[in-house]
């Protein structure tokens, strides 16, 4: 199968406290937080280009790399990345993580191609309430509950129609717009390492 991968990095991460944006954050490894989570994707095969969605200057460059301007929502940012995909599936990821695995990409990789979609998730661990008005209301069963990730992989033709038919209330992630747009999205069981850098306690040590 071969996809393109689509990398939102619109953001400005004020939560992280840096006073800069936090994909620019330089790693032990020399990259940054961005460059590090394209690197799969740069490496892989099966990827024919990588668009980031970014309103930054990169300090890197690559022959699969294409750079397009984020937009005002996470949903405008991907529409902008869509517009260049060309292959028959996309791969939708947050350039604040740069810890995925080359088995969950694998793993990602081989159940899309059996649905409209397929994403990485982990099972929720944590006992998960209800609450409002800081009253808890009901416990959910969190058996039943789990923590979306990315890529979030999809058939290109049909995410790009899901774009142009339904409307973005309450709207996440990309998941979200397919299951509102009525198709099966996969969940398959990523790992817990892959997680996005958001506060300033996340940038320790990596």
């Amino acid at each position: 199968m071969k996809y393109d991968a689509i990398v939102v990095a619109g953001g400005v991460g004020k939560r992280a406290g840096l006073g800069f944006n936090k994909i620019l954050y330089k790693m032990k490894n020399g990259k940054s937080v961005l460059e590090y989570a394209c690197s799969l994707f740069f490496e892989d095969e099966d990827c024919d280009k990588v668009i980031i969605v970014t309103n930054e200057d990169l300090d890197f460059s690559h022959l699969k790399l294409t750079v397009v301007p984020g937009g005002k929502e996470r949903v405008d940012s991907v529409n902008n990345g869509l517009n260049k995909v060309d292959s028959e599936y996309v791969f939708i990821h947050d350039g604040a993580r740069p810890f995925l695995t080359i088995e969950d990409l694998n793993k990602l990789k081989s159940e899309v191609v059996n649905y409209d979609g397929a994403i990485l998730a982990t099972k929720a661990i944590d006992t998960i309430k209800v609450v409002k008005d800081g009253i808890i209301e009901r416990t959910i069963d969190r058996n039943i509950i789990y923590h979306a990730l990315t890529p979030q992989a999809f058939n290109t033709a049909v995410l790009k129609e899901a774009y142009q038919n339904i409307d973005f209330e309450g709207i996440t992630d990309d998941a979200s717009i397919m299951e509102k747009y009525g198709k099966a999205v996969k969940v398959v069981e990523g790992s817990k390492t892959n997680r996005k850098l958001t506060a300033r306690e996340d940038f320790e040590n990596i």
